[in-house]
């Protein structure tokens, strides 16, 4: 595995964005792994637009991904003690209108969907289904 060391000012730049802290505190909080159809559902929002987000976060260093046949499944990096660090302080962010609440209620409810423990279902969420073509 080739690490890489990611200045602290691209790191907090890639969190700077609402949605790629709603992914980040999504998966710190449950502590799982989550194909892009299922942060699609979970956040609500299109597919192009977590994609993009997905990579930068991964260019980040903060996101690991796995292929598994069509599905690519995607997880925090946690092998450095700063990363642990910075997730417990995202967790720690206030969330007055609940809406890290509601993202997480979200996907609880959408890893009910998987079969054997892996999405297999796609996009669920009508008009965010009818967005993807």
């Amino acid at each position: 595995m080739h690490l890489v060391s990611v200045p602290p000012g691209q790191l907090f730049a890639a969190l700077a964005d609402q949605t790629r802290l709603r992914i980040v505190r999504v998966l710190a909080q449950t502590g799982e792994e989550a194909c892009l159809c299922e942060l699609v559902d979970s956040l609500l929002e299109p597919q192009y637009k977590l994609s993009r987000h997905v990579r930068q976060l991964r260019q980040t260093g903060l996101l690991s991904a796995e292929r598994e046949g069509r599905w690519i499944y995607h997880r925090l990096v946690k092998r450095d003690a700063h990363l642990r660090r910075l997730y417990a302080a995202i967790l720690s962010l206030p969330d007055p209108e609940r809406m890290f609440e509601a993202d997480v209620q979200r996907f609880r409810g959408r890893m009910c969907l998987r079969e054997d423990g892996r999405c297999r279902v796609g996009i669920q969420t009508k008009h965010l289904m009818a967005a993807t073509g």
